[in-house]
């Protein structure tokens, strides 16, 4: 039998996001004005941008509170499902503690600033992606992962399937 890690020990993945994505963020802060862009590559940009709301700048009326308490229960949920399947689900184990890390580190921008800093602007010709930051990407990240462990959890049963017939 070959060594499984624990789920449970890939939540210092969330820890690594969010240490990464607040030293990003406080960086920009620091060292760029609101709305300054500083081109990088041809599809590339850095720019400083507030974003109130979720994902694409959704709900930017709603009340950072909610979003908080979102990114709370999220948490916890992931950590109970980490801590109850102890190991053998490794995408899903990393990919739940990106989701985690990327809620939290947003979170934590809602509680100290009142919104998100965003600062990666993506683009093809005059067309712009929604601005983003590394929490946005770790929780693009493990939801893909999440997605590749259901195909790949379906293509198994379907194997299972013809091998069993």
């Amino acid at each position: 039998m070959s060594f499984q890690p624990r789920n449970v020990y890939w939540a210092w993945l969330s820890v690594l996001v969010i240490v990464l994505d607040q030293i990003s963020k406080q960086l920009v802060v620091r060292h760029m004005d609101w709305f300054e862009v500083r081109p990088l590559l041809p599809f590339l940009n850095l720019v400083h941008m507030k974003n109130t709301g979720a994902a694409f700048s959704m709900f930017t009326n709603a009340s950072p509170v909610i979003f908080v308490l979102l990114a709370t229960a999220v948490s916890v949920g992931i950590l109970l499902w980490l801590r109850r399947h102890p190991s053998g689900q490794t995408l899903v184990a990393i990919g739940a503690s990106l989701i985690m890390g990327g809620a939290l580190g947003n979170a934590i921008d809602r509680v100290t600033r009142g919104h998100v800093v965003d600062f990666i602007d993506f683009y093809v010709g005059n067309w712009h992606f929604a601005a983003f930051n590394i929490a946005d990407s770790a929780i693009s990240c493990g939801a893909a992962l999440l997605l590749l462990d259901m195909l790949l959890d379906a293509r198994r049963q379907r194997e299972a399937g013809k091998v069993g017939s």
